[in-house]
């Protein structure tokens, strides 16, 4: 029998009143887009989608936007629906809408900048009231993952009723600039063909493609009542013929299987054949940064491309941080210590929706979760960096500081809990300073459990490695003595401890090489990870 034990949490958010102010706010000016929606008397449901009238007014970067301006960057059809699962128990409402022509048939078209499609959403970040967990995480994951939504701020006004902030985001759809997998069409039933493209989301069973897929053969964990539910997000549904659903579901089950034998993580025949283990370290690194309860569970998608063009599964897009970055005060918390990806089936083990067995089963292996500790340690020295982080907060926060007074005015949710906030801020600055300081304790916590250990060994040759030619005119050789070990590049610095960069590359997992070209005569010092360990070597350029 099942259990749907989040229904308790939401017993107790119905109980929760918090007074709507009813739209007064006349919105004339706005540094923020501003979207005008008409439905001609229509009621917006969550399906089917109604037609109505949408025009977005947007003059440029730096410039007001004014509602009575006659230019606009949209101005045709919509059809329109609520979007979302709890969300939409909200009285600020998500929604969902495709663009279209007067016709009505589907129309393509950039939005606020945004590359042509014609499926978005506009999301109310109501319980959030930074405004800005789904749009930062967003923002920050596309400085380094293959795809991430595209976001913009707007001010969003339906029917003369002022709403309040939204956030546009491209919805995630297969497509040459969204998931850029091959078309497959209905008749891509064998061969190459029907071997991709397929988008797949492990997720609460609601929406157009409800209860279509399938349920894994494998258990989450030893001893679990539930299951885990894969569904089919492209093709959709009702799309998708009975050829395509046995091949990708034949496929998981394998792959599953894969990952529960003693050799799921042989480098040859073990997952590494059919995983993209840098999209599944950049998607766990994105998770773990926000400690996002859904993580892994809901809202997760992974995505394959036919075996011509790789084929592995690659995981992503990320979507739906409202109740990650410490918004949270149920299961594992909003405190800004420990691994969601450990830590949830074990303090949320009667949730109808756990973590499956595959995010664990893939830390043992321990090349793979040394590679998890460098790919950290590289984005922080960059994408993830405090610096880069704390400032993203603060240009939101800047570009908000207007329009985020009308938005409190329309929804008073301030210094009220509103399910399932960790913390209840009395204004906006509260909010904005509990969610940096967060950051900064979740950023330093990380970087200890994700820490690098370092041994300092300055020499040739060793046993282990060798670096050749030394001295060197160009191209500097390190190489393991075994093949058994993965090195990758860590840094290389002069004799004044400065960072040079210059270029490297594998040459294999156990070789790289390190282009001194271009560089003055001197001594330097090349630092590599081995393991989980950096080790030094010193070379001699002439």
């Amino acid at each position: 029998m099942k259990r749907f034990y989040p229904i308790i949490f939401l017993f107790f958010f119905f109980l929760i009143h918090v007074d709507v102010v009813e739209s007064q706010i006349k919105l004339t000016q706005s540094n923020l887009p501003i979207i005008l929606i008409n439905t001609n008397g229509q009621e917006i449901v969550d399906e089917p989608k109604i037609t109505a009238d949408m025009k977005i007014i947007y003059n440029g970067a730096n410039l007001d936007n004014h509602v009575n301006d006659t230019v606009y960057n949209y101005n045709n059809k919509i059809g329109i629906e609520f979007r979302g699962s709890t969300s939409q128990s909200f009285p600020k409402k998500p929604y969902g809408f495709e663009t279209l022509m007067e016709d009505e048939e589907e129309l393509e078209v950039s939005l606020l900048g945004m590359p042509e499609e014609s499926d978005w959403t506009l999301n109310a970040t109501y319980n959030d009231k930074s405004l800005m967990r789904d749009g930062l995480t967003y923002i920050l994951a596309g400085s380094f993952m293959e795809y991430a939504p595209r976001v913009r701020y707007t001010e969003l006004i339906i029917n003369d009723n002022y709403e309040g902030i939204y956030l546009l985001i491209e919805k995630i759809k297969r497509g040459k600039n969204r998931v850029n997998i091959p078309k497959i069409k209905d008749t891509d039933n064998s061969g190459d063909e029907v071997t991709g493209g397929y988008i797949i989301k492990i997720d609460k069973e609601t929406g157009s493609n409800s209860g279509e897929g399938w349920h894994s053969k494998y258990p989450p964990y030893t001893g679990a009542w539930q299951s885990t539910f894969f569904q089919y997000e492209y093709p959709k549904a009702k799309n998708i013929t009975e050829p395509q659903k046995t091949y990708i579901s034949n496929h998981l089950n394998h792959v599953e299987t894969v990952l529960k034998s003693d050799q799921f993580a042989d480098p040859t025949i073990g997952y590494r054949k059919y995983i993209d283990t840098k999209s599944l370290m950049d998607y766990i690194i994105v998770n773990e940064l926000t400690k996002n309860p859904d993580a892994y569970r809901l809202s997760t998608f992974f995505y394959k491309a036919r075996e011509s063009e790789g084929g592995k599964i690659k995981f992503g897009p990320v979507w739906d941080y409202n109740l990650g970055l410490g918004n949270v005060n149920y299961c594992t918390q909003g405190n800004p210590e420990g691994l969601v990806i450990n830590e949830f089936n074990q303090v949320c083990s009667g949730d109808y929706w756990v973590i499956h067995f595959w995010w664990e089963r893939c830390l043992e292996d321990t090349v793979f979760y040394n590679d998890l500790k460098f790919r950290w340690h590289e984005l922080r020295q960059n994408q993830l960096s405090d610096g880069v982080i704390l400032n993203t907060v603060d240009s939101i926060a800047t570009l908000l500081n207007t329009a985020k007074d009308r938005n409190f005015q329309r929804w008073p949710v301030l210094g009220q809990y509103i399910w399932p906030n960790y913390f209840v801020g009395n204004s906006y600055e509260e909010e904005v300073d509990f969610l940096k300081s967060w950051l900064v304790t979740r950023l330093a916590w990380l970087d200890e459990k994700w820490k690098i250990q370092t041994v300092h060994t300055v020499q040739t040759t060793t046993s282990s490695l060798t670096i050749y030619p030394n001295p060197v005119l160009g191209m500097a050789y390190l190489r393991a003595v075994s093949d058994n070990v993965t090195i990758h590049p860590f840094q290389v610095e002069n004799m004044q401890g400065k960072i040079i960069d210059l270029p490297v590359f594998h040459n294999g997992h156990a070789e790289l090489v390190f282009d001194f070209k271009s560089t003055n005569p001197g001594v330097y010092f090349v630092k590599v990870l081995v393991g989980d360990k950096v080790q030094t070597r010193k070379i001699i350029k002439h």
